[in-house]
């Protein structure tokens, strides 16, 4: 007599299909971001997480104070982050109790404010809170990658708008990231799917390789957490960036390559070898600082 497989349970299959849905999403908005782009090799392209790989710290943490000073919710709120954020740094890895205290609050905070506010908001908070805080070897590293003529996105549990802003800033070809509904440009206040974090990342990436035409294998991918493992895992190039000690550890045993830019001396030498690289970005980002400050 036959006996039925074991099925997993519903909460299980609740959390692949949100992971499912989140990275899926997050791939349409990328797709149609890179529909301008011909890139000189189409089927290679670069994939970075932002947190503690693009720029130090966490970008929620640093949009939340933008949005508190803003008004858009209490201090008790920002305190709860700014806890979340502290353990993040002292730790170097991301609690699951607060991922998962964050997916179940989603962006809340947002619901009733407009697509366009929170972009506009999201230009000032970069120049407020980010610009200073990016890597100069990651954003490097980066510019490697586009000067190859591949295509380079952000990969990030960060609002899509959001991140959009720092890809547009860094020069980059787009981003994927957490997507919140709305409805005629109103957010609801709800996600869809879930946060575009570690499992949902490599859903995206697979999604957006399958309509972009990318060949894994040729593609690249950064991070400095081992919750991005099936990120890495899915391309032929992974590197670890500032690494958490299990990201080290794995990517050591892997042969896997590993940039650290955290140190003074490590990244002394780094702004020796990637001056002119990152001197170059940083005048784009910079007259826009400028300007701005001129006006203020």
């Amino acid at each position: 007599m036959s006996q039925e497989k074991p099925r997993k349970p519903k909460a299980q299959l609740d959390l692949q299909q949100r992971s499912t849905l989140a990275g899926e999403a997050a791939a349409a908005i990328a797709e149609v971001e890179s529909a301008l782009d011909v890139p000189a090799d189409p089927t290679a392209a670069a994939f970075f997480d932002v947190d503690n790989t693009v720029m130090q710290g966490a970008s929620i943490f640093h949009l939340a104070r933008g949005l508190h000073r803003r008004n858009f919710f209490t201090t008790r709120d920002i305190l709860s982050a700014a806890w979340k954020q502290a353990y993040f740094r002292i730790a170097g890895v991301e609690d699951p109790e607060h991922i998962e205290k964050a997916r179940n609050q989603g962006l809340s905070f947002i619901a009733g404010h407009t697509v366009d506010e929170l972009r506009e908001i999201g230009e000032e908070i970069f120049d407020e809170a980010m610009a200073h805080r990016i890597w100069p070897g990651t954003r490097a590293l980066a510019q490697l990658h586009l000067d190859q003529g591949q295509r380079v996105w952000l990969v990030t549990a960060a609002p899509i708008e959001i991140a959009q802003v720092i890809a547009r800033r860094l020069g980059l070809t787009g981003a994927m990231g957490t997507v919140a509904e709305h409805v005629d440009g109103v957010y609801t206040g709800k996600l869809v799917g879930d946060m575009l974090h570690g499992p949902a990342k490599a859903e995206a990436v697979r999604a957006l390789a399958e309509r972009e035409g990318l060949d894994l294998a040729r593609c690249s991918a950064y991070s400095d957490s081992s919750n991005d493992l099936p990120l890495l895992g899915l391309v032929g190039d992974p590197c670890a960036v500032n690494p958490d000690a299990k990201l080290r550890a794995h990517a050591k045993e892997q042969g896997w390559r590993v940039r650290d830019y955290r140190t003074a001396r490590k990244a002394a030498r780094t702004g020796l070898i990637t001056a002119a690289v990152a001197g170059a970005l940083a005048g784009g980002t910079g007259v826009a600082l400028r300007g701005r400050k001129a006006r203020h």
